[in-house]
Parts: structure tokens; C-alpha cells; sequence
């Protein structure tokens, strides 16, 4: 069952505290799982990452820049449990 991101909070060195439509949260390292660049590029300055913000539609983190992050890999990186779909492998 997938999950939305409900509430999300920009921490020091590109982590995000992420709570989730049933309760589960945690802090999630974006850089970790992301390279930051391309669309990401500007959330490599810590104001830019700071303007991330719930789209409600989408069910996950998304900054203005129209970079945004699959709820599941968020998931993932909160529970260490596989991705759906993607047996036995979790998120990097």
C-alpha cells in the first residue's frame, strides 16, 4: 500500500523530517539519495532546499523549483523496507 507524505520539515544538511498519512516518520538525508543537480541543483544552496512544502495532490515533498521525491523511496529510507515492486531491494 503506498502512503502519503503529510508533513515535512527542512533540517540542517539537506534532511527532511518526513511524517506519512499513518503515523510513520523520520528524517530522511536527501543528498544521500539524490545527486544535486539537474533539477535538484538549487537545493544545493540550504535557503533553496528550505522552501520544500507538501503538495497535497501528489502526496509528497516537492520544492518550487519543480524538483520532488517519489513518497515510496522517502518511505523506504524512513522504514528500510524494500521498495514496491522491487523485491528485497531498498532505496540507496
Amino acid at each position: 500500500m503506498l502512503h502519503d507524505v503529510v508533513e515535512a520539515k527542512a533540517l540542517k544538511g539537506h534532511q527532511v523530517f518526513v511524517r506519512f498519512d499513518d503515523g510513520v516518520e523520520g528524517i530522511v538525508d536527501i543528498a544521500g539519495i539524490v545527486s544535486l543537480d539537474g533539477v535538484f541543483a538549487p537545493l544545493a544552496e540550504q535557503k533553496e532546499f528550505e522552501k520544500l512544502f507538501v503538495d497535497q495532490e501528489l502526496g509528497t515533498v516537492c520544492w518550487p523549483c519543480g524538483a520532488d521525491l517519489d513518497p515510496a523511496v522517502l518511505r523506504s529510507q524512513v522504514t528500510g523496507e524494500s521498495l514496491p515492486g522491487c523485491a528485497g531491494k531498498r532505496a540507496a
